[in-house]
C-alpha cells in the first residue's frame, strides 16, 4: 500500500508554491478537491502534515466553506427551483415529495436553488445541468431512475 506522501503526489506543486506554509491552506484544499474529487480524512491529514498545521484546523477550514466536499459527490445532482413562479406552481410540494424518495439509492443529491430564470417552465428542476420544465415528482423520479440504466 502506498504511503500518504506517495498517494497524494499530484498535490506537491501547490504545496511547493506555498512553501509548505499555512497561508496556502485554502488554495491547497481547493486543488486537492479538484484532483481527488473530495477531501477525505487521509487527504486532510496529509495536508495538515505538509502545511505543519493541526488536523483540527485543516478539517475545520474544510468543513466551514460550503464548496468543499468531505464526502464523494453523488453521481447526479437534482436542484429544485424555488423561485416565485416555481413556488406558485408547486415547487414546495415537489421538493417535499422528492425529499421523501430514496434518491441516495439512485446516486442523486437533492438540493434547491432560489431561481433559475426559466420561469415559463415552472415548476422546474435542473438535473446534471439540464433544465426539466413543467415537472411533477413522479415524472422526475422516473427520469432519475432511467439515468442509472
Amino acid at each position: 500500500m502506498a504511503t500518504l506522501e506517495q498517494g497524494f503526489t499530484e498535490l506537491e506543486p501547490v504545496l511547493q508554491r506555498h512553501g509548505h506554509q499555512a497561508h496556502g491552506l485554502i488554495e491547497v484544499l481547493n486543488r486537492a478537491q479538484q484532483l481527488y474529487g473530495h477531501l477525505s480524512k487521509p487527504l486532510l491529514r496529509h495536508i495538515a502534515r505538509q502545511l505543519h498545521l493541526p488536523f483540527s484546523r485543516v478539517q475545520g477550514t474544510a468543513s466551514f466553506y460550503h464548496l468543499f466536499r468531505l464526502m464523494p459527490p453523488a453521481r447526479h445532482c437534482c436542484l429544485v427551483c424555488t423561485g416565485t413562479a416555481c413556488h406558485v406552481q408547486g415547487a414546495a410540494q415537489l421538493l417535499a415529495e422528492l425529499k421523501a424518495a430514496p434518491l441516495a439509492e439512485l446516486g442523486v443529491e437533492l438540493g434547491s436553488v432560489r431561481c433559475i430564470g426559466t420561469c415559463s417552465g415552472a415548476p422546474l428542476v435542473v438535473v446534471d445541468g439540464a433544465v426539466w420544465n413543467h415537472v411533477e415528482a413522479q415524472a422526475v423520479l422516473k427520469q432519475l431512475r432511467e439515468l442509472e440504466r
